[in-house]
């Protein structure tokens, strides 16, 4: 199948996109490179595009003759939502209507979302699984909700098939070593503890180390990037048989606190990690833990890299390959 990924430029998209032609699939990148980078981009056809230009979205469906569509283009920054809330809704919210516009426009029906466990807000103490209900605590996270009202509405009302993957924290690297993680400016811990090691930042900076966990430290579940690509191409193929569900979260089912990332961290990169304490922040919960039992069973798939081992590897050799080496 010829499939349309949004944000194929980026992080997750990039992975996506080899998991997609590794997969006998033809990925075309449709990114405006905001925060991708067109270096990742290296599966499949490349447009150049905004994903609110709805009719160079339709295009590129029509021109490609694509089955389908994988979304991941959007603002992902908890804090920076809090900021600019009208950026997030004009990106996650309108640019997604766009896309759903633009598949009507183009006769395409199959799409599967990059969604967030954020939108079940905070239940902290158990894996959050998919029915319960949506308590968003940020405009990030509503902007995902009202977007997966929207799906909703157009699966109804005009028969578009969806599945939305509400997933824990993306991290580690292609373990070939062909896209990782380039942000800028680079927020996610994992990566930001790397820099740490290598010298790029002062020391890492964690938030909070009394919470009401085993050593004090917030507690989230890390999914390997390539198992997430996996799951978008299981999704993707099950929804052309018309049997996917609507949602599914991917997680592992576990979770790792910041001081394990730490110390795991040391032993791994051969590397002290200077680190500073600092207040908890507003509205951070001390444990958020995915339920990934009905994705394996609905999607026949299983986290290979997901380990806290496999996923802090691959993601310092990358940033080996890409250059930043110790300061």
């Amino acid at each position: 199948m010829k499939i349309l990924v949004t944000g194929g430029a980026g992080y997750i998209g990039s992975h996506a996109c080899k998991a997609l032609a590794l997969a006998g699939h033809g990925p075309v990148v449709f990114d405006n490179l905001s925060s991708g980078r067109r270096k990742l981009a290296r599966w499949g056809d490349f447009i150049h595009g905004d994903i609110r230009d709805t009719a160079a979205l339709a295009k590129a469906m029509r021109d490609h003759a694509v089955a389908g569509v994988i979304h991941f283009a959007a603002l992902a920054d908890v804090g920076e939502s809090m900021r600019e809330p009208d950026r997030y809704y004009s990106t996650n919210v309108a640019g997604s209507l766009s896309v759903l516009s633009a598949m009507r426009l183009a006769g395409v029906e199959n799409i599967v979302v990059s969604g967030s466990y954020s939108v079940h807000g905070q239940p902290e103490g158990k894996p959050i699984h998919e029915d319960l209900p949506f308590q968003p605590q940020n405009p990030y996270a509503r902007s995902k909700v009202v977007m997966e009202w929207m799906l909703e509405d157009f699966a109804q009302g005009l028969g578009i098939r969806r599945t939305v993957l509400r997933y824990a924290n993306a991290a580690g690297a292609d373990p070939d070593g062909e896209c990782g993680e380039l942000h800028d400016p680079e927020n996610h811990l994992i990566p930001r503890v790397i820099m740490a090691a290598l010298g790029h930042i002062p020391a890492l900076r964690v938030f909070g180390n009394d919470y009401p966990t085993d050593d004090g430290t917030c507690v989230r579940d890390y999914i390997h990037v390539t198992d997430l690509a996996g799951a978008h191409v299981k999704a993707l193929e099950l929804l052309a048989t018309g049997n996917a569900p609507a949602a599914l979260n991917l997680g592992t089912g576990a979770g790792y606190s910041v001081k394990a990332i730490l110390t795991e961290a040391e032993k791994i990169l051969g590397e002290p990690i200077p680190h500073a304490f600092h207040p908890r922040r507003p509205g951070d919960p001390s444990w958020l833990v995915a339920d990934p039992s009905r994705a394996k069973h609905c999607l026949a798939w299983q986290p290979r890299y997901s380990d806290l081992s496999a996923i802090l590897s691959t993601a310092a050799a990358w940033h080996a390959r890409a250059g930043f080496g110790r300061k």
